[in-house]
């Protein structure tokens, strides 16, 4: 048995039941929600045109991100993933640090999404107080997620598919607008006419790498999901290559295009910038069919989340550092418990929306970052060691997917994502991402020196 299967072990109880494909649109899912259609609004208002730079090198860090896990996840697939790498290569302390500050993070990001989805239904329904639809909503996905894994794969490949095929037609649509049609006001001089290509400097565009961080996370739920794949390395090995792939020229080019089609200065967060792109195009109907992807976009993330968020937690329990009962699966493979306590991102949104309707999505986002950030930092971390101590255990034994450019780009990933973190606490929006995330950091630490040290 090898050393890390005593890990692998208790871990075992959830069913592998997902395949290549819905693994595939798990990441694709999680990703592509409220970070593109709402938070590029965010990000184009700090680095105006210059945004392609920032979400270019949020994609670098992704690509580099999702090598190193690849890599750890073929050798050890199982739900604990990252954070069960960080417990075995790093030190105990450091997987259950990894571990609650992403469960809580990712938890959060729930109630921001289940916010953006009461957001995008007053687009039709305005007289409606926004947290009738959080509440809706976030009801019918916990149910989903607590039929089985299988039920929760297929609408979550539904959802995917659905933006998928939005976006394709978006790209398509706004390609013919820009270089077929070509009407006035549209073109890619918009890039330049309101001052230049970096209005706010290269510091507004740095700035929009935090938000373009943003907008890729859940590309690590792939590895959280190999633990109930059929085939968990060649799933994980396919869906790696393609996804990342994907993404970048799903946001690269919906971001360039519509950059050209609506003035930067004119993008705001009280619409998706993809839905006022569909208003200036004036395709009847298109913009309220729009609205339904973006709609659809924030549900499949939310769903994506909350499934991470509880296999977190059921890793967590597995280990001895949460109550046995959210380890507990039912006779479905499902942790009930680990699903119910991942709501709590959703109860924490519906008082957001009741108290401060305007600001919830903002304060959402902000809260939720440091965990998922401090998550990404620490795999570039695991990978320094997993690589080191794999090669000392297994002389000669090859590993059947390999990190390139060891370990200079392992090292650039973390510092790249190090500089991220700092540089929220210089933001005036993001200043407490950083406020509130390292205390939290601290006091977990506390937490595990007095509680579970011993054990």
């Amino acid at each position: 048995m090898s050393p890390f299967e005593s890990i692998a072990r208790r871990e075992r109880g959830l069913q592998q039941q997902l395949t290549a494909a819905q693994m595939t649109m798990i990441a694709i899912g999680g990703a592509i929600g409220t970070g593109l259609f709402m938070g590029s609004a965010f990000a184009i208002g700090f680095a105006g045109p210059s945004v392609l730079i920032s979400y270019a090198i949020g994609a670098l860090i992704g690509l580099l991100l999702m090598g190193c896990l690849a890599e750890m996840t073929v050798a050890h697939p199982t739900s604990g993933s990252f954070g069960a790498y960080a417990e075995h290569y790093l030190s105990p302390l450091a997987g259950f640090v990894v571990r609650y500050a992403y469960w809580a993070a990712v938890v959060l990001a729930v109630g921001m999404e289940v916010t953006a989805v009461g957001k995008y239904m007053k687009y039709w329904f305005p007289e409606v107080e926004q947290w009738v639809w959080v509440a809706l909503f976030s009801v019918i996905l916990a149910a989903v997620n607590a039929t089985s894994v299988k039920a929760f794969g297929q609408m979550e490949y539904v959802f995917s598919m659905i933006k998928v095929v939005a976006i394709v037609a978006f790209i398509l649509i706004g390609a013919y607008v820009v270089f077929g049609s070509r009407p006035e006001s549209v073109g890619f001089a918009n890039y330049t006419a309101d001052r230049g290509f970096f209005p706010n400097g290269w510091w507004g565009t740095w700035v929009g790498v935090i938000i373009a961080i943003f907008s890729y996370l859940s590309l690590e739920s792939i590895a959280i999901a190999a633990g109930e794949a059929q085939n968990p390395r060649q799933a994980v090995t396919s869906a790696f290559k393609t996804t990342v792939l994907r993404l970048v020229l799903f946001y690269l080019l919906s971001l360039a295009l519509m950059l050209a089609i609506v003035p930067w200065s004119h993008a705001s967060t009280d619409k998706s910038p993809f839905v006022k792109v569909m208003e200036i195009v004036g395709i009847p109907g298109s913009a309220s069919v729009l609205n339904f992807v973006v709609l659809v976009a924030s549900l499949s993330a939310m769903n994506a989340q909350l499934y991470v968020t509880s296999r977190m937690m059921f890793s967590l329990s597995r280990g001895g550092y949460a109550p046995a009962v959210l380890g507990k699966v039912n006779s479905r493979g499902v942790p009930m418990g680990a699903i119910a306590i991942s709501c709590l991102g959703m109860a924490v949104a519906m008082v957001l929306n009741v108290l401060k309707p305007e600001e919830s999505l903002t304060l959402m986002m902000s809260i939720s970052m440091f965990g998922a950030m401090f998550a990404w930092f620490m795999v570039f971390v695991t990978h320094l060691f997993f690589r080191r101590r794999w090669q000392r255990e297994h002389p000669g034994e090859r590993l059947q997917f390999r990190m390139w450019g060891f370990p200079v780009l392992t090292l650039l990933g973390a510092v790249l994502m190090l500089a991220v973190i700092i540089t929220t606490y210089f933001t005036d929006v993001f200043h407490m991402t950083t406020l509130i995330g390292v205390p939290m950091l601290l006091v977990m630490t506390a937490v595990y020196l007095i509680w579970y040290r011993k054990r």
